[in-house]
Parts: C-alpha cells; sequence; structure tokens
C-alpha cells in the first residue's frame, strides 16, 4: 500500500492511497475506471499547480521486528497513453487486464529516504 502526497494552492496537503509499480527510476500510478466521487480528481489539479510530490510506502506486521518504509519524493506529471507506464502496472496487477486505465501520474523520483526496523 502507498498513500501520495501533493499540495494544493492553499498549501494544504492532500493525502490519497495509491496503487504503483517503479521502473528505472520512475514511478507509476494509474488513473483508471473504478468508482470515483467525480470525475475531477484533486491529485490531478494539485499536481498541476505544484508537481512536487511524495509517496510514502509501507509495510505493517503484528511483529514490529519486520516494520519498513519508504518515502519517494520527487516531480510528477499526469500523462495519456505511456505504453511502458500501462505495461508495468499490469504486470503487477492484474485486475488492470478488466479494469481500463484511463491515465497516469508519472513520478520521476529524485530522492529516496527509507527506514526498517531490523
Amino acid at each position: 500500500m502507498a498513500r501520495l502526497a501533493t499540495v494544493g494552492q492553499d498549501g494544504a496537503p492532500h493525502i490519497v492511497p495509491v496503487v504503483f509499480a517503479h521502473r528505472a527510476g520512475t514511478v507509476w500510478m494509474p488513473i483508471d475506471g473504478k468508482p470515483k466521487r467525480h470525475a475531477r480528481l484533486q491529485r490531478l489539479a494539485n499536481i498541476r499547480a505544484n508537481p512536487r510530490v511524495a509517496l510514502l510506502i509501507d509495510h505493517y506486521a503484528e511483529d514490529w521486528q519486520a516494520l519498513w518504509w519508504v518515502r519517494v519524493e520527487g516531480m510528477a506529471q499526469a500523462v495519456s497513453g505511456d505504453a511502458d507506464g500501462e505495461r508495468a502496472l499490469k504486470l503487477k496487477y492484474p485486475q488492470y487486464a478488466a479494469v481500463p486505465i484511463s491515465s497516469l501520474i508519472r513520478l520521476d523520483v529524485e530522492r529516496t529516504l527509507g527506514w526498517q526496523a531490523q
């Protein structure tokens, strides 16, 4: 599980859960056909206004020795029809064989930070 953090024009943080695939310094997140509250997604508006984002990926376990997290920071943009991004997501998530991907968020990684319990 991952959470994408963006910042609105008013400076307020906006965090949403996302799925992702990572390939060669780029993280891909889909905007797909699953039901949404509305078609104008706040994360996309925020990225257009301020493309600097963070992605937090974490693992929780009852055994706290197995805990870890990774934070990815960089510049994001909304893109359409990127075959590499769509292929990466479809390889990781077989559900995308039946769920259309309308566009993608491309995050070009600039910095990665992490922590693990062990």
